[in-house]
Order: structure tokens, then sequence, then C-alpha cells
């Protein structure tokens, strides 16, 4: 089978960055450094977002939980970024309306309070006022809400977005402004001269060709992944990141009706949660339980599902059950490991970014989250300049605009696309066969597997169904129903054969199997 994406690079060719790892913070370091005029390659073990950046709660946000921990200096920063990556991911990051249901008088001042001092630390970037509803207007609003003992709600507004749909086209973004960018290109080691990291040895986790890759700094932006890079440096050197698994379940609108969000403060473990609608479903979570182990396909545990559909219940007029349940996925979030103590509190623990020189010319950078990804990639991109001497050059991704991004994208499943969306009805028009949806529920086309393995450098079923169009994301075994169709659509682009394609159903329906939620046989 062809690859429809390989590159061929001249061999003596020596990169201004390298950055290992595919996800917000890979793929917003290596737009920063290509869009300043930097040689930039960046690689990807699997696909772009395909570990934690793909699986979040899918919230553009100040932190309204950091607020309540008095970190004001943090919010204040990601509530500039959230205005950013609004101004310049237009087609993906949409204002939501976030209702906290108060059940006693007290709640309804503290929150007022709280999250009025939380629009005026947006000044210029706010989204809209934050005020109070009576009980009437919070069931008008969202009918789903539990009424017994309801006061009314406290109205904010935060944004929302699709986390895997906005990497990709930051991804093509980097590409426009010169970037390399290879995917399913994993890290096997480092080369070094000494004691300095001067370049990548890589595996093509498809065809099994290798590589080598020189650079005048690497950037190990692996996520939960880190240490592993940090070994291939120093075998002895100390863990710095411990994952903590945010879980999220998957239920039909229906449960609250609406198109407000819910937010629950306060949690039964200290945490929030949240509600939001989000592709005509409801995603609620998450949680925050700390592992020893990481992987690619993080599963969660049956009592953070009981914690997930407990706590809805409690604010749900309609109790939600383990068959309502139509997709379970899991994030590892990579929290700084604690240095003494048990450190099994995660709460505990520093959600912001830590950017650390590892060795010369291997800087880590880590933690964080999708609103700051710019920020964080400004950071990184600064200290390697510093770092490796390059010569400077200012940032200008304050008001880059990201691929797509167009203010009005029209209605429908296509306006996620921004501007590629006429590319993709231009592709009907040519083959109106492409028309025909990939499931009877759900208004996803054929066109879009086409475009998005000749556009968005999609490979294999999963790219697709998870994040290309997130229908794994959204409802499991839907998903299992369309692999078929996609696989004969990509196999024909890939100009694979019948084996490839039985191949990817198979494993495909293995990974969906894991988003089923199944109750134990007792």
């Amino acid at each position: 089978m062809k690859r429809l994406h390989v590159h061929h690079f001249e061999d003596n060719i020596i990169w201004d960055f390298i950055i290992i790892g595919g996800g917000a913070t890979g793929l917003g370091t290596a737009l920063d450094a290509a869009s300043r005029g930097y040689k930039t390659l960046l690689v990807e073990q699997a696909d772009f977002a395909k570990g934690t950046s793909s699986r979040s709660t899918k919230l553009v946000h100040g932190g309204v939980r950091y607020l309540a921990q008095g970190d004001i200096g943090l919010v204040k920063h990601a509530l500039k970024e959230r205005g950013l990556l609004q101004q310049n991911a237009k087609h993906l990051v949409d204002k939501e309306e976030f209702l906290i249901p108060c059940y006693d008088w007290f709640s309804v001042v503290k929150y007022l309070t709280g999250l009025t001092l939380y629009d005026w630390l947006a000044g210029k970037y706010s989204f809209g006022k934050s005020r109070f509803f009576s009980k009437k207007e919070t069931l008008t609003r969202m009918p789903g809400i539990k009424e017994k003992g309801l006061k009314g709600s406290i109205r904010y507004y935060d944004g929302k977005f699709d986390d895997a749909r906005l990497a990709i086209n930051i991804a093509q973004t980097a590409i426009e402004k010169g970037a390399s960018l290879l995917n399913y290109t994993k890290v096997t080691g480092l080369l070094k001269s000494g004691d300095t990291v001067t370049g990548i040895e890589t595996e093509d986790t498809i065809t099994g060709s290798t590589a080598k890759y020189n650079g005048k700094i690497v950037i190990n932006a692996t996520g939960v992944f880190v240490d592993d890079i940090l070994h291939m440096n120093n075998p002895d050197t100390k863990k710095m990141v411990r994952p903590s698994q945010g879980v999220h379940v998957v239920l039909e609108k229906s449960f609250l009706n609406s198109e407000s969000a819910l937010m629950i403060p306060k949690t039964t473990d200290g945490r929030v949660l949240f509600a939001v609608p989000w592709h005509e479903h409801l995603l609620v979570g998450t949680t925050d339980t700390p592992l020893n182990k990481h992987s690619l396909e993080p599963r969660a545990l049956k009592e953070e599902v009981d914690f997930i559909m407990d706590t809805a219940a409690a604010y749900f007029n309609r109790k939600p059950m383990e068959k309502d349940i139509l997709s379970v996925f899991s994030g590892l979030r990579p929290l700084a490991a604690p240095t003494n103590g048990d450190g099994n509190s995660t709460k505990e623990i520093s959600r912001d970014h830590k950017l650390i020189v590892s060795a010369k010319g291997l800087i880590t950078i880590t933690g964080g989250k999708w609103t700051t990804y710019r920020l964080m990639a400004e950071e990184t991109v600064n200290l390697a300049i510093a770092h490796a001497g390059l010569k400077p050059k200012a940032c200008v991704t304050q008001n880059l605009s990201i691929h797509g991004s167009v203010a009005d994208t029209g209605k429908g499943h296509l306006a996620i696309y921004g501007s590629d969306r006429s590319n993709i009805e231009a592709l009907i028009r040519q083959n109106p066969n492409l028309e025909k949806p990939l499931h009877p529920s759900f208004p996803f086309t054929e066109a879009e597997v086409v475009w998005s393995a000749r556009n968005e450098m999609a490979e294999t079923v999963e790219d697709i169904l998870s994040r290309r169009l997130r229908i794994l994301f959204i409802d499991a075994q839907a998903a299992k129903d369309m692999a078929p169709r996609v696989a004969s659509l990509l196999s024909k682009e890939l100009s694979a054969d019948e084996n490839w394609e039985a191949d990817q159903i198979e494993t495909f329906n293995k990974l969906a199997d894991g988003y089923l939620y199944h109750q134990p046989i007792k």
C-alpha cells in the first residue's frame, strides 16, 4: 500500500527545531517556530491528537476552578488566550452559556460574586456578563435539571470547541507556514554528540522504515510520554510526570434538553463536573484519578464511570442508566510527579505547565491545557532560541488565523470545516455519490472521508472515525457500523487491498469495544 503522506527530505538537512509529539503543545510549538521562519520538523508516533489532546472536556476556558483556588494570574492568562483562540479559530470555538444550579441562597451569592470577578478578569476578552436566573428561568433554559429545592442558577459564559479538529487545523496551518509534519513516526532514540542532544532516530510505524534527523534543538512535547524520551537521554533520570486520568461519558442530549451547558461546582470528591452539549449529544465529565502507568488507549475504571453517573443523577430529572451510555473515553493529564509523600491526590498537583531544559539541546514542555496551548508554545520557542543560540525572531501567533477560520460557516455539520466546507461541497458536485451518509442516524458523508484522506493526513479508519469525524467519541456502536464503508473508501484513496481493509475493520472494532460501556457480568 502506498502512503499518501510520506515526505522525502534531503539527507543533510539540519533543522532549527525538531519537535516530538503531535498533540496541542507540539503542534502549537511547530506552528510558532515555523511562522517565525525557523526550519521546523515535527514527528508524532500515531495520529495527531491521538492521546490526551482529543480527549478533553471540549472547553476553551479560563478555569473557574483555578479562580476558586486563588490562582488569579493563571485565570487571567487563560481568559486572554480563550479570547485569542475564538478570534483565530472562529469556525471551531463557540461561546457557550453555562448554568450553575443553586439549591441554597448562600451558593447564589458565592457563585455570582466569583463569576463577576471571572468576567472582570477577562477584560476586553469577555464573552458576556454573568447573572442570576430565577428557578422558572432556569427550568425554561434547561428543562432536564433537577427541580426539587432549586433556588435558581448563575449563568456565565465560556468557550466550547472540537479539540481534535483544532489539532488538525493547527497542523495544516503549520504546514502552510513551512513546517514538515510526520505522523506515524515514532522516536526510537536520540542522537548525541558528547552530552548534547543533536537529533532523533525514528521508525515509520506503517512501513517500518527508519530515519535520522539532525537539529539545533529538540523539543520533547509528548505529554504523559515525556519520561520515555527523557530516559533515552539519561536512563537514571527521575520521573517528571504522573498521569492523572480524566474520564467522560456521552449520553443523548435529551437528558438536559438544552443548548446551555451545566456546571456542577462541587462534587463529592471536591472537583467540578460539566455536562456540555457537543455534536448533538451530551458530554459529561470528568474525573481525576492518579495512575501509575500511561498508554495511548487508557481505559475508564468502573468507579470513575459510577462517579460520573451518580453525580449526574443528583442533578438530572431523569436518572441516566448504564444502558444510556453511548461512548466512554479517557484522557491522561501529564501532571508534575510529586517529589515527596505518596502523591495520591492529583487535585493538589499543579495543572499549569512546566518548561525545562532537560539536557543540552533538549527542552521538555509538559502540563498546561488546550486553552493556553499558544502561550505555552511561545514560551517554549523563546526558551529554545536562547538555549540553542538561534537568531531571535518575534512571535507572530497572537493574531495568526488558524486554517479554516471564517466567521460565518453556514448551518449544519459541515460548518466545522470552516473555509474548507466549500471544497467538500465541490467534491460532492463532482461525484454526487459522495453525498451518501455513512450512517442513517448521522449527517456525516462519504465526501468527508475522501477529503480527510486527501487533505488531513488521515491514514486509518480510526483516524477518520475517532478524530476527523469524532463518531467513536459520540456513539461507539455507530462508529463500528460505519467502519466497513470507511475502510472501503480509504483503501481506494490509499491504493490498499482487501487484506488491508479487513485488517483495518478488525483493528477498529477491537478499539471501539473499549468505548462501549458493557455492564460487567456478576
